[in-house]
């Protein structure tokens, strides 16, 4: 038994957006027009390979430019790769988001780690035909030696508290943290805090309005 139904009709849910054309995506990335073919490729290779080793949701690729290019691609406002010298590691690549994205979007000395050989195979064949130079580590990044990024990103890939943990050995003393979360982020950082000091920013998603930008610098053990 569920109860007796509640008066009256059911509330009207907001229809989601319409899917991002990529002449929008374009307007709101202020890509080249180079740089968008690269990106073409790279979301036609993303669609011919997602079937078979299933990088991401396939109702997903229904707004592609929004859902996953455009989400990887906003983190360049909040930072200038142009003036941030020394590598970038990207945990979880997955399908590449956003570490390839942003490489292919200009971000130099851009490192991929993925545990799963199958989607290593996929990031090296998309670098290889966007012309992109990364370097794929099919790892587990506790496996890696400590490392000297300047920046670490990541999407969806673990809790806050762990992903400190696995992150923070590969990060320069000055370097900063770049993650893509969701709408759990303030139970994350209350977690957290139990382990680590840090100075945060918190950036609301222009993709995802109950996602969010984590910027984490001066990050230390308690």
């Amino acid at each position: 038994m569920y109860g007796e139904p509640s008066a009256g009709p059911l509330p009207k849910l907001p229809k989601p957006p319409a899917p991002l054309s990529i002449r929008e995506f374009q307007a709101a990335a202020n890509v080249s027009r180079e740089t968008l073919e690269r990106l073409e490729a790279y979301g036609a290779l993303l669609r011919k390979w997602n079937p078979r080793i299933n990088l991401v949701s396939r109702r997903s690729l229904d707004d592609l430019w929004r859902r996953h290019i455009l989400d990887s691609m906003q983190l360049l406002r909040h930072i200038d790769p142009i003036n941030v010298k020394g590598p970038w590691l990207d945990l979880g690549s997955g399908a590449g988001f956003p570490g390839l994205v942003l490489a292919i979007a200009g971000v130099a000395d851009m490192h991929l780690v993925e545990s799963d050989g199958r989607k290593c195979t996929f990031l090296s064949e998309a670098a290889r035909i966007t012309g992109t130079e990364v370097t794929v580590h099919n790892d587990r990044i506790e496996a890696l030696p400590p490392f000297g990024a300047v920046v670490i990103t990541a999407r969806a890939f673990a809790p806050l508290a762990k992903l400190l943990s696995w992150a923070h050995p590969h990060l320069v003393s000055n370097g900063q943290l770049l993650l893509l979360k969701g709408q759990d982020i303030d139970v994350e950082l209350t977690e957290a805090g139990k382990y680590w000091m840090m100075t945060h920013r918190l950036i609301p998603s222009v993709t995802d309005e109950t996602g969010s930008i984590l910027q984490l610098t001066e990050i230390a053990r308690v």
